[in-house]
């Protein structure tokens, strides 16, 4: 199995499928695995042991009137 992370993943999903099944305190984890508290809570409270996207749900950009009509007249040239 492929597994793609980001540059600065601390854990992989074999890590936090055990950081899930655990019981043992955050403090305890996050020593053995090198990572911080933060990122075992952070594991604990997730379904997946999947990276969620990166990419932003909304785009910060506005298209003017004049932007928008073309883009509606290209899409119907194609």
């Amino acid at each position: 199995m492929l597994i793609k992370l980001h540059s600065q993943a601390t854990t992989t999903p074999k890590i936090r499928a055990a950081i899930q099944a655990s019981d043992e305190p955050a403090w305890v984890l996050a020593e053995r695995h090198g990572t911080t508290e933060q990122t075992v809570w952070k594991w604990r409270k997730r379904d997946s042991v999947e990276d969620r996207s990166h990419t932003p749900h909304r785009l910060q950009t506005t298209l003017t009137t004049q932007l928008s009509l073309n883009k509606i007249f290209f899409y119907r040239c194609l």
